[in-house]
Protein backbone atom coordinates (compact mmCIF):
# COMPACT_ATOMS: atom_id res chain seq x y z
CA UNK A 1 0.00 0.00 0.00
CA UNK A 2 1.55 3.29 -0.70
CA UNK A 3 2.62 6.45 1.16
CA UNK A 4 4.93 4.68 3.84
CA UNK A 5 7.41 6.47 5.81
CA UNK A 6 9.84 4.62 7.68
CA UNK A 7 9.81 6.96 10.95
CA UNK A 8 6.32 5.65 12.08
CA UNK A 9 7.17 1.87 11.12
CA UNK A 10 8.27 0.85 14.41
CA UNK A 11 11.20 -2.21 14.69
CA UNK A 12 12.70 -3.26 11.75
CA UNK A 13 13.43 -6.64 11.06
CA UNK A 14 15.61 -8.66 9.31
CA UNK A 15 13.35 -10.23 6.92
CA UNK A 16 11.24 -6.65 6.88
CA UNK A 17 11.53 -3.31 5.95
CA UNK A 18 11.62 0.22 6.64
CA UNK A 19 7.68 0.16 5.45
CA UNK A 20 6.92 -2.18 8.54
CA UNK A 21 6.32 -5.37 6.84
CA UNK A 22 8.01 -8.30 5.08
CA UNK A 23 9.00 -7.23 1.89
CA UNK A 24 10.70 -10.31 0.33
CA UNK A 25 6.94 -11.91 0.62
CA UNK A 26 5.02 -9.12 -0.36
CA UNK A 27 7.08 -8.46 -3.37
CA UNK A 28 7.12 -12.94 -3.85
CA UNK A 29 3.21 -13.18 -3.34
CA UNK A 30 2.70 -9.21 -5.32
CA UNK A 31 4.58 -10.99 -8.26
CA UNK A 32 2.65 -14.31 -8.34
CA UNK A 33 -0.87 -12.48 -8.36
CA UNK A 34 0.34 -9.91 -11.29
CA UNK A 35 1.36 -12.68 -13.30
CA UNK A 36 -1.73 -14.74 -12.91
CA UNK A 37 -3.60 -11.25 -13.20
CA UNK A 38 -2.10 -10.90 -16.43
CA UNK A 39 -2.46 -14.57 -17.65
CA UNK A 40 -6.06 -14.36 -17.03
CA UNK A 41 -6.44 -10.97 -18.66
CA UNK A 42 -4.22 -11.96 -21.87
CA UNK A 43 -6.07 -15.62 -22.84
CA UNK A 44 -9.31 -16.07 -21.06
CA UNK A 45 -10.24 -12.42 -20.02
CA UNK A 46 -13.79 -13.80 -18.73
CA UNK A 47 -12.18 -15.73 -16.56
CA UNK A 48 -11.41 -12.10 -14.48
CA UNK A 49 -15.38 -12.18 -12.76
CA UNK A 50 -14.59 -15.99 -11.31
CA UNK A 51 -11.40 -14.35 -9.65
CA UNK A 52 -13.23 -11.09 -8.23
CA UNK A 53 -16.23 -13.45 -7.36
CA UNK A 54 -13.53 -15.53 -5.24
CA UNK A 55 -10.98 -12.87 -4.39
CA UNK A 56 -15.10 -11.09 -2.47
CA UNK A 57 -16.28 -14.50 -1.08
CA UNK A 58 -12.81 -14.19 0.99
CA UNK A 59 -12.78 -10.77 2.10
CA UNK A 60 -16.30 -10.72 2.96
CA UNK A 61 -15.67 -13.99 5.01
CA UNK A 62 -12.55 -11.67 6.13
CA UNK A 63 -14.38 -8.41 7.45
CA UNK A 64 -17.27 -10.48 8.92
CA UNK A 65 -15.46 -12.16 10.66
CA UNK A 66 -13.32 -9.23 12.20
CA UNK A 67 -16.55 -7.52 12.85
CA UNK A 68 -18.11 -10.58 14.59
CA UNK A 69 -15.19 -10.77 17.02
CA UNK A 70 -15.30 -6.68 17.60
CA UNK A 71 -19.07 -7.47 18.56
CA UNK A 72 -20.77 -6.20 15.61
CA UNK A 73 -23.38 -9.40 14.83
CA UNK A 74 -23.74 -8.75 10.77
CA UNK A 75 -26.13 -11.30 8.97
CA UNK A 76 -22.71 -13.63 7.31
CA UNK A 77 -24.66 -15.72 5.01
CA UNK A 78 -27.33 -12.76 3.31
CA UNK A 79 -24.06 -11.15 3.05
CA UNK A 80 -21.76 -13.54 1.53
CA UNK A 81 -25.05 -14.89 -1.47
CA UNK A 82 -25.42 -11.46 -1.76
CA UNK A 83 -22.60 -10.24 -2.64
CA UNK A 84 -22.08 -12.66 -5.02
CA UNK A 85 -25.54 -11.98 -6.48
CA UNK A 86 -24.40 -8.67 -6.80
CA UNK A 87 -20.94 -9.44 -8.64
CA UNK A 88 -22.77 -11.89 -11.16
CA UNK A 89 -25.98 -9.65 -11.91
CA UNK A 90 -23.84 -7.18 -13.43
CA UNK A 91 -22.77 -9.66 -16.23
CA UNK A 92 -26.04 -9.84 -17.96
CA UNK A 93 -27.81 -6.65 -16.60
CA UNK A 94 -24.80 -4.21 -15.72
CA UNK A 95 -25.48 -1.58 -13.08
CA UNK A 96 -29.30 -2.03 -12.78
CA UNK A 97 -28.37 -5.63 -11.68
CA UNK A 98 -26.34 -4.70 -9.27
CA UNK A 99 -29.08 -1.99 -7.86
CA UNK A 100 -31.31 -4.92 -7.72
CA UNK A 101 -29.58 -7.03 -6.34
CA UNK A 102 -27.91 -4.54 -3.61
CA UNK A 103 -31.49 -3.90 -2.30
CA UNK A 104 -32.55 -7.17 -2.53
CA UNK A 105 -29.68 -8.15 -0.08
CA UNK A 106 -30.24 -5.38 2.25
CA UNK A 107 -34.16 -6.50 2.54
CA UNK A 108 -32.80 -9.98 3.35
CA UNK A 109 -30.15 -8.75 5.84
CA UNK A 110 -33.10 -6.51 7.48
CA UNK A 111 -35.39 -9.84 8.06
CA UNK A 112 -32.38 -11.83 8.64
CA UNK A 113 -31.50 -9.63 11.74
CA UNK A 114 -34.97 -9.50 12.54
CA UNK A 115 -35.94 -12.52 13.03
CA UNK A 116 -32.46 -14.09 13.85
CA UNK A 117 -33.57 -14.88 17.02
CA UNK A 118 -36.86 -16.05 17.00
CA UNK A 119 -39.97 -13.44 16.29
CA UNK A 120 -40.74 -13.54 20.19
CA UNK A 121 -37.30 -11.87 20.61
CA UNK A 122 -36.29 -8.17 19.93
CA UNK A 123 -32.73 -8.13 17.90
CA UNK A 124 -29.75 -6.18 20.36
CA UNK A 125 -28.01 -3.48 18.31
CA UNK A 126 -30.38 -3.81 15.27
CA UNK A 127 -29.45 -0.73 13.74
CA UNK A 128 -26.15 -0.44 14.41
CA UNK A 129 -25.79 -4.13 13.05
CA UNK A 130 -27.49 -3.28 10.05
CA UNK A 131 -25.91 -0.17 9.02
CA UNK A 132 -22.31 -1.91 8.96
CA UNK A 133 -24.04 -5.16 6.84
CA UNK A 134 -24.90 -1.96 4.31
CA UNK A 135 -21.58 -0.55 4.17
CA UNK A 136 -19.76 -3.55 3.85
CA UNK A 137 -21.97 -4.42 1.04
CA UNK A 138 -21.34 -0.99 -0.61
CA UNK A 139 -17.53 -1.32 0.15
CA UNK A 140 -16.90 -4.49 -0.94
CA UNK A 141 -19.20 -6.45 -3.65
CA UNK A 142 -20.64 -3.14 -4.86
CA UNK A 143 -17.77 -1.39 -6.24
CA UNK A 144 -16.29 -4.62 -7.34
CA UNK A 145 -18.61 -4.88 -9.70
CA UNK A 146 -17.19 -1.77 -11.64
CA UNK A 147 -13.74 -3.54 -11.88
CA UNK A 148 -15.44 -6.89 -12.78
CA UNK A 149 -17.50 -5.00 -15.41
CA UNK A 150 -14.60 -2.86 -17.24
CA UNK A 151 -13.90 -7.00 -18.72
CA UNK A 152 -16.65 -7.13 -20.44
CA UNK A 153 -16.44 -3.57 -22.44
CA UNK A 154 -14.39 -2.54 -25.69
CA UNK A 155 -11.00 -3.57 -25.18
CA UNK A 156 -12.12 -4.25 -21.80
CA UNK A 157 -8.83 -6.55 -20.70
CA UNK A 158 -6.64 -3.29 -21.50
CA UNK A 159 -8.86 -1.68 -19.21
CA UNK A 160 -8.96 -3.37 -16.39
CA UNK A 161 -4.94 -4.12 -17.24
CA UNK A 162 -5.06 -0.25 -16.39
CA UNK A 163 -6.48 -0.62 -13.70
CA UNK A 164 -4.38 -2.68 -11.89
CA UNK A 165 -1.27 -1.41 -13.71
CA UNK A 166 -1.46 2.51 -12.33
CA UNK A 167 -2.46 1.13 -8.60
CA UNK A 168 0.68 -0.68 -8.79
CA UNK A 169 2.70 2.31 -10.30
CA UNK A 170 1.14 4.17 -7.07
CA UNK A 171 2.01 2.09 -4.97
CA UNK A 172 5.61 1.83 -5.99
CA UNK A 173 6.10 5.14 -6.38
CA UNK A 174 4.22 5.73 -2.83
CA UNK A 175 6.53 3.15 -1.32
CA UNK A 176 10.05 4.31 -2.44
CA UNK A 177 9.02 8.15 -1.89
CA UNK A 178 7.61 7.39 1.60
CA UNK A 179 11.26 5.43 2.19
CA UNK A 180 13.42 7.03 1.30
CA UNK A 181 12.06 10.84 2.05
CA UNK A 182 8.88 10.33 4.07
CA UNK A 183 9.28 13.21 7.22
CA UNK A 184 5.80 14.54 7.24
CA UNK A 185 3.23 12.10 8.18
CA UNK A 186 -0.03 12.99 6.28
CA UNK A 187 -2.73 11.21 8.85
CA UNK A 188 -1.05 10.30 12.37
CA UNK A 189 -4.12 9.65 13.60
CA UNK A 190 -5.50 7.04 11.17
CA UNK A 191 -2.13 5.77 9.50
CA UNK A 192 1.21 7.01 10.82
CA UNK A 193 3.56 5.12 8.23
CA UNK A 194 1.57 7.14 5.25
CA UNK A 195 3.74 10.77 4.31
CA UNK A 196 2.90 13.77 2.11
CA UNK A 197 5.90 13.03 0.79
CA UNK A 198 4.96 9.42 -0.56
CA UNK A 199 1.56 10.50 -1.49
CA UNK A 200 3.83 13.19 -3.79
CA UNK A 201 5.97 9.80 -4.88
CA UNK A 202 2.63 7.66 -5.79
CA UNK A 203 1.24 11.03 -7.81
CA UNK A 204 4.19 11.32 -9.79
CA UNK A 205 4.50 7.44 -10.67
CA UNK A 206 0.81 6.59 -10.93
CA UNK A 207 0.52 9.74 -13.23
CA UNK A 208 3.21 8.35 -15.26
CA UNK A 209 1.94 5.23 -15.27
CA UNK A 210 -1.63 6.16 -16.58
CA UNK A 211 -0.47 8.20 -18.89
CA UNK A 212 1.67 5.59 -20.38
CA UNK A 213 -1.37 2.79 -19.98
CA UNK A 214 -4.27 5.08 -21.49
CA UNK A 215 -2.10 5.63 -24.53
CA UNK A 216 -0.32 2.13 -25.19
CA UNK A 217 -3.06 -0.45 -23.59
CA UNK A 218 -6.18 1.40 -23.94
CA UNK A 219 -5.19 3.31 -27.47
CA UNK A 220 -6.70 6.57 -26.67
CA UNK A 221 -5.58 10.04 -26.02
CA UNK A 222 -2.50 10.35 -23.35
CA UNK A 223 -4.31 13.51 -21.86
CA UNK A 224 -7.41 10.55 -20.77
CA UNK A 225 -4.42 9.43 -18.61
CA UNK A 226 -3.37 12.52 -16.70
CA UNK A 227 -6.65 12.97 -15.42
CA UNK A 228 -6.90 9.45 -14.83
CA UNK A 229 -3.62 9.59 -12.40
CA UNK A 230 -3.73 12.14 -9.75
CA UNK A 231 -8.14 11.20 -9.78
CA UNK A 232 -6.65 7.39 -9.18
CA UNK A 233 -4.18 7.94 -6.61
CA UNK A 234 -6.31 10.04 -4.42
CA UNK A 235 -9.22 7.46 -4.58
CA UNK A 236 -7.14 4.69 -3.48
CA UNK A 237 -5.06 6.71 -0.54
CA UNK A 238 -8.72 7.58 0.58
CA UNK A 239 -9.36 3.78 0.17
CA UNK A 240 -6.52 2.50 2.23
CA UNK A 241 -7.31 5.34 4.71
CA UNK A 242 -10.65 3.98 5.15
CA UNK A 243 -9.46 0.28 5.97
CA UNK A 244 -6.95 1.55 8.09
CA UNK A 245 -9.70 3.84 10.25
CA UNK A 246 -12.13 0.32 10.46
CA UNK A 247 -8.76 -1.48 11.40
CA UNK A 248 -7.99 1.05 14.42
CA UNK A 249 -12.05 0.73 15.36
CA UNK A 250 -11.58 -2.69 15.44
CA UNK A 251 -8.44 -2.65 17.01
CA UNK A 252 -6.62 -5.41 14.48
CA UNK A 253 -3.60 -4.82 12.30
CA UNK A 254 -4.75 -6.91 9.12
CA UNK A 255 -8.06 -8.39 8.27
CA UNK A 256 -6.75 -11.58 7.59
CA UNK A 257 -3.30 -13.68 6.88
CA UNK A 258 -4.18 -15.48 3.81
CA UNK A 259 -1.41 -13.77 1.90
CA UNK A 260 2.45 -13.48 3.37
CA UNK A 261 3.77 -10.28 3.49
CA UNK A 262 0.14 -8.73 2.43
CA UNK A 263 -2.42 -9.41 5.31
CA UNK A 264 -5.78 -10.63 3.81
CA UNK A 265 -7.20 -10.95 0.72
CA UNK A 266 -9.33 -7.59 2.19
CA UNK A 267 -5.71 -5.55 2.83
CA UNK A 268 -5.04 -5.99 -0.59
CA UNK A 269 -7.94 -4.69 -2.15
CA UNK A 270 -8.67 -1.33 0.19
CA UNK A 271 -6.74 0.80 -2.64
CA UNK A 272 -8.26 -1.54 -5.32
CA UNK A 273 -11.92 -0.64 -4.31
CA UNK A 274 -12.35 2.80 -4.88
CA UNK A 275 -9.95 2.54 -8.11
CA UNK A 276 -11.70 0.39 -9.69
CA UNK A 277 -14.92 2.93 -9.77
CA UNK A 278 -12.55 5.58 -11.10
CA UNK A 279 -10.78 3.88 -14.31
CA UNK A 280 -14.56 2.79 -15.09
CA UNK A 281 -15.87 6.15 -14.65
CA UNK A 282 -13.12 7.64 -16.36
CA UNK A 283 -12.79 5.51 -19.27
CA UNK A 284 -16.41 5.22 -19.79
CA UNK A 285 -16.68 9.08 -19.61
CA UNK A 286 -13.54 10.09 -21.80
CA UNK A 287 -12.05 6.76 -23.81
Amino acid sequence: MPTQTPAASGSDSASGSKAGRNLPAAIGVGLALGVGIIATLLFVPKLWYGIIAVAFAIAIWEVTKRLRDGGYDVPFIPMLVGGQAIIWSSWPWGQAGVLVAFVTTVLVCMVWKLLGQGISNAPENYLRDLAVAVFVLTWLPVLATFGASMVLQDNGAARVATLMVVVVCSDVGGFAAGVLFGKHPMAPAISPKKSWEGLGGSLLVGTVGAIGCVYFLVDNHWWIGLILGPVLVVCATLGDLVESQVKRDLGIKDMGSLLPGHGGIMDRLDSLLPSAFVVWAVLSALA
